[in-house]
């Protein structure tokens, strides 16, 4: 380092100020990128700086979203994955609740969405007011509780029912995806329905 560089960084030290990253010991000194990059291996800053700044960023990225449920297709286009049609398709499945989406899980009930577009679409839009859902106990409902449920048709909930009946009790709502014919695709949607005591 240059004295004159050495003396910014006595200046600024000496003024109670602190340095807190690469980018605020070279905005202080002035020093080259080339220099840089060959001392700050040997720097040392507090854990809580790092970890703030982490907490900063998650904290900006979560205000950025937007919510799901007020989403237009517009909005849904920009996310890579989606284009008008599947756009159009998430505000039909959409506007079949009152309320909106539930969890960001609904989305796998959407036609034509693949896991990786709902990933995407997952980190620019969140769901502010999730729409409330009246949970069942899979050990106590009725067959016609389970109609209520979405995919689960009358077929099934006789399958559900039946098979509660044969084993007693369910231990795990997973055990739903032994039954013939469950859309195992889609138990993170019917898992929103249901509890067990």
């Amino acid at each position: 380092m240059s004295l004159k560089e050495i003396e910014l960084l006595h200046n600024f030290r000496s003024s109670k100020k602190w340095i807190n990253s690469t980018k605020d010991f070279q905005r202080v000194t002035g020093v080259s990128d080339s220099l840089l990059s060959a001392i700050s291996p040997y720097f040392k800053f507090p854990k809580w700086v790092s970890q703030s700044q982490k907490q900063i960023k998650s904290k900006l990225q979560k205000q950025s979203k937007l919510d799901l449920n007020l989403a237009t297709s517009e909005q849904l286009q920009k996310v890579y994955g989606v284009g008008p049609k599947l756009s159009e398709r998430i505000i039909r499945y959409r506007e079949k609740f009152k309320g909106g989406f539930a969890d960001i899980v609904e989305l796998k009930g959407v036609y034509g969405l693949s896991q990786e577009v709902i990933e995407n679409i997952s980190k620019t839009f969140k769901i502010d007011r999730p729409r409330p859902i009246q949970r069942v106990n899979l050990n106590t409902a009725s067959q016609e509780d389970f109609v209520k449920i979405p995919f689960i048709d009358y077929e099934l909930a006789y399958n559900i029912v039946e098979m509660r009946t044969l084993k007693e009790v369910y231990s795990s709502i997973k055990e739903l995806t032994k039954l013939k014919d469950f859309p195992v695709e889609k138990l993170d949607i019917i898992s929103l329905y249901l509890y067990i005591n």
